[in-house]
């Protein structure tokens, strides 16, 4: 039994509703909008104070509006694309015109996180910046958009947990709420499951967030790369670890996805999730090494 166990409350997907057009603005849209704001005002801050950066920041705080453009095409745009090739290629081959209905959902972190990598470079080349800097201001703020994002994820509901075996548990409504079939979670017959989504946004958020200030503060700055390789590694091991209380991902099973199937490596039986923060957590690591070295 779990005697913790809540429904889901009742919150609507739209955060409210545009009067005279009837445009609904989503909680998801918010978070990233919130996330990019509060990014961009951070990273401006610590643009202007050079001492953090051991005498010199990276760019000039006036540059950082222009860097924002390039972070939102490039998480949107790798968001999106990520999850169409890893996660639903055959749907989506099928329908190529609903790729572009990004507002229904379907954003993937890896994605996303592949795509602002390929726009910072480009930024950081077209205005002559250091690449490691700039990515480490992005990774200072980062922690906030998965906050926001992760939160995001447990309103709409979608990317629940898995049946929970522990005193706690949230019932999601819709298909979620099926019959346990003898899993100790449950309460009246229906599946109680690991609110997975709240456990993102505690570990890639708030605990990640707090350790990259942390270093900060201790001058981490003024060490190219450091802040990048721990947050990659941070994000990395955060992931994977949740990755074993949240529902895997129906798309990444069988021949509808060939990309996923592929990388299962057999039976090894890891999610795509899992899969794709392998290479995060050593590059991670590799910058990190690299820069505690210099």
């Amino acid at each position: 039994m779990t005697p913790l166990a809540i429904p889901f409350p009742e919150i609507s997907p739209n955060a409210f509703v545009i009067p005279g057009i009837g445009l609904p603005i989503r909680w998801y849209a918010l978070a990233y909008i919130a996330g990019l704001v509060l990014g961009w005002q951070i990273v401006m801050r610590l643009m202007a104070r050079p001492a953090l950066w051991g005498g010199t920041a990276p760019m000039a705080p006036k540059l950082v509006e222009d860097l924002l453009t390039w972070m939102v095409v490039g998480v949107v745009l790798g968001g999106r694309l990520g999850f169409v090739l890893f996660y639903e290629p055959a749907y989506y081959l099928s329908h190529p015109l609903e790729i572009v209905k990004v507002w229904e959902g379907g954003m993937a972190f890896h994605g996303g996180f592949l795509g602002v990598v390929v726009a910072g470079l480009l930024f950081c080349r077209r205005h002559g910046v250091s690449a490691l800097g700039v990515a480490d201001a992005v990774a200072l703020v980062a922690p906030i958009g998965l906050l926001f994002g992760r939160i995001a994820n447990f309103i709409k509901p979608e990317l629940w947990g898995r049946p929970t075996d522990v005193p706690w548990g949230v019932i999601f409504p819709g298909d979620m709420a099926q019959m346990c079939h003898g899993i100790a979670g449950q309460v009246d017959g229906i599946c109680a499951r690991h609110p997975s989504q709240l456990y993102e946004a505690g570990l890639e958020g708030l605990v990640l967030g707090v350790l990259l200030w942390a270093l900060m503060a201790a001058g981490a700055l003024r060490r190219p790369g450091l802040l990048t390789g721990v947050f990659l590694m941070g994000y990395g091991l955060a992931r994977a670890f949740v990755e074993l209380f949240r529902q895997p991902d129906a798309q990444f099973q069988g021949p509808g996805n060939p990309l996923g199937y592929a990388l299962q490596f057999g039976d090894w039986g890891l999610t795509m999730g899992q899969i794709l923060s392998v290479p995060m957590v050593l590059a991670g690591l590799a910058l990190v090494l690299w820069a505690a070295r210099r």
